[in-house]
């Protein structure tokens, strides 16, 4: 059966590199699976789980975003964090999202949010006309 490279990376380090029959990713437009002799192909990757498959013998990685690009049968995954689906931190993510959310509770509503904006816009307009210019 004809195979492909895998080259999956992450800021920290090469979490896989290796021959595979098959690539199942997280797209941002729907999940897909690359196999040899696949169009080339550069997409943006969701968090999800990359599955990597070489004959009966299957990896499972959890990615956090990224990039992947197919092409000349090579797939290079660049992940913005990437970690085996064993070793991964479920209660560490759930403590980062309730944080997230709590820090976006804290936020000013969007109305309120675009008035602040809009003031700041109008504020430096103002100050920036009326700045004495100096000639070169």
């Amino acid at each position: 059966m004809a195979t492909f490279q895998l080259s999956l990376v992450s800021p920290e380090k090469l979490l896989f590199s290796g021959q595979v029959d098959q690539v199942d990713l997280p797209g941002v437009e729907g999940d897909f699976g690359v196999l040899p002799g696949h169009t080339p192909i550069v997409s943006l990757l969701r968090p999800g789980i990359v599955s990597a498959i070489d004959g009966s013998v299957g990896e499972r990685l959890v990615v956090l975003g990224g990039l992947a690009e197919f092409s000349q049968e090579e797939l290079t995954i660049l992940a913005d964090s990437a970690t085996s689906v064993e070793d991964f931190d479920l209660a560490g993510l759930r403590t980062q999202i309730e944080e997230m959310q709590e820090g976006l509770s804290k936020q000013p509503a969007g109305d309120e949010l675009d008035r602040a904006v809009a003031r700041l816009d109008h504020y430096r307009s103002i100050h920036v006309a009326l700045a004495p210019t100096t000639a070169f």
